[in-house]
């Protein structure tokens, strides 16, 4: 969809802080984070909301998202937990009209810092970010190695 900035992205004609991208989906920064990882998974697919979308593709990004969550966990972000969160349509206070899950580190007590990182939503170091995100995939794929070679052995 051309009017579609989540789809710009997918296209590569719209910017965009990427940190991680398969054949159906693409996860990057979001440019007004409520904290630092703050990542959203969308299906390359153009979808407005869960009514247009194929129960195996969104079964996909909630996959995705579950991983995102540990990596965030195994990073130097350090999160303690994540909200992982998808807003459904205007009444749901959907506000890109593109399916999206929203992946969004915690820290044990940020409370005060979360709820403020709702009123200012400013972008962190994207790079920064971005790069322990990746570290952060690939410390569980190597856990995912030795799991499958331990299971071996």
């Amino acid at each position: 969809m051309k009017d579609c900035v989540f789809c710009c992205i997918v296209a590569g004609t719209a910017p965009a802080t990427k940190v991680y991208e398969d054949d159906t989906l693409c996860a990057f920064l979001d440019i007004r984070p409520i904290a630092r990882g703050h990542t959203l998974i969308i299906p390359k697919a153009h979808a407005t909301e869960l009514e247009d979308l194929d129960a195996d593709t969104g079964a996909h990004i909630f996959r995705a998202g579950h991983r995102l969550a540990l990596a965030m966990r195994r990073s130097t972000l350090a999160a303690d937990g994540a909200n992982l969160i998808m807003n459904d349509g205007k009444a749901a206070f959907q506000t890109v009209a593109h399916v999206h899950l929203h992946v969004i580190p915690r820290r044990n007590g940020d409370k005060l810092s979360f709820a403020k990182g709702f009123l200012l939503r400013r972008p962190h170091d994207l790079e920064g970010t971005a790069t322990a995100i990746r570290a952060g995939i690939a410390a569980l794929a190597t856990e995912d190695n030795d799991h499958v070679e331990g299971t071996q052995a």
